[in-house]
């Protein structure tokens, strides 16, 4: 009796084929459920040295052990071991010209690395991923080993992890699917907003604004533009926030749509030192609509002294007193 499992190959240069049949034997199956994961990596690991014997590695079995043992490993909950495991059947599939699968075991390194706390191997590990499925032309799967990096690294490095998912929208971008990447610059935006740095969150969502307006995403373009507005106005930054309003309103998509209307609202209440016109704004039903973390953000508005925001109030300020006795 046979037991069968799916296995991915690979051809040329990392093109992947159809799924094939793997034919395994219950007797197999039980020889790795029951097998010593230290032993199958010793056995691995001589069938990689070359000896007076042996003149060649024996990629092939040595593979099929580094992955049985790390199975072994991740069952007995021995994350060290287990991603030295993956490391090796990662560095075996790439010796057998699989980079699809050697990407694979790279995640999984990835994974337990992340169990382990060691946050420098979680970036390591799925950008070396990412690499290896850019060599298979897979631009998708590429991205998203990044993205999953940049989530796992989100609390313990943030700053790396808006790297890595920057980076993962620029794969996306350079091959025209831009669409694919909307997640991923709300995600890097809502770290930024954590680290309270938000010009740079700004910056990403007018960047998912410029690919939304690529992809003809109407909707999705003209929140990312209001969403921006809001990030400004929380960062009592409203000369900045009237640039981007401006500058945003020279696109007709978002001349005429609700959000623009929203952002016009909000800018008036400021320029008038409203306060409760800037609280009812942010309750609108436009608001609610954008992404969890803007509309936390825009239920706190405002944030400083409205006053000095009040048309005319720099004017005032700049005006000196006339002196009489200044006969000059």
């Amino acid at each position: 009796m046979f037991l069968y499992t799916a296995k991915k190959e690979q051809t040329g240069k990392g093109v992947p084929k159809p799924y094939t049949e793997k034919k395994t034997t219950t007797c197999s199956l039980s020889l790795m459920a029951t097998s010593d994961p230290q032993k199958l990596m010793s056995k691995a690991d001589k069938l990689t040295k070359l000896t007076l014997t042996r003149w060649s590695a024996d990629w092939q079995n040595a593979t099929q052990l580094y992955e049985q043992a790390a199975v072994g490993f991740k069952l007995s909950k021995d994350n060290q071991n287990a991603k030295t495991a993956y490391e090796k059947a990662s560095k075996g599939q790439e010796m057998l010209s699989s980079p699809w699968d050697a990407a694979k075991h790279l995640e999984s390194a990835g994974a337990v690395a992340k169990d382990l706390g060691n946050w420098s191997e979680v970036s390591d590990f799925y950008r070396r991923a990412s690499e290896l499925y850019t060599e298979c032309g897979r631009s998708q799967p590429a991205s998203d080993a990044l993205a999953k990096g940049a989530r796992a690294l989100e609390e313990a490095s943030p700053d790396e992890a808006v790297r890595m998912y920057g980076d993962a929208c620029s794969i996306l971008e350079e091959d025209e699917k831009e669409q694919m990447a909307f997640d991923l610059y709300r995600a890097a935006a809502n770290v930024y907003i954590k680290l309270e740095r938000y010009t740079d969150a700004a910056t990403f969502l007018l960047r998912l604004g410029l690919s939304a307006d690529q992809c003809k995403a109407t909707n999705s373009q003209c929140k990312a533009y209001l969403s921006a507005i809001i990030v400004y106005l929380y960062a009592d930054d409203f000369k900045q926030a009237e640039k981007c309003y401006n500058d945003c309103s020279q696109i007709d998509a978002f001349l005429s749509s609700d959000q623009n209307r929203c952002a016009s609202k909000f800018l008036s209440a400021y320029g008038e030192g409203d306060v409760e016109e800037i609280k009812r704004v942010a309750q609108s039903s436009t608001v609610t609509h954008l992404d969890h973390m803007i509309v936390r953000l825009a239920r706190k508005l405002p944030t400083g002294d409205v006053s000095k925001h009040k048309y005319g109030a720099t004017k005032d300020e700049e005006e000196e007193p006339l002196d009489e006795d200044d006969l000059t």
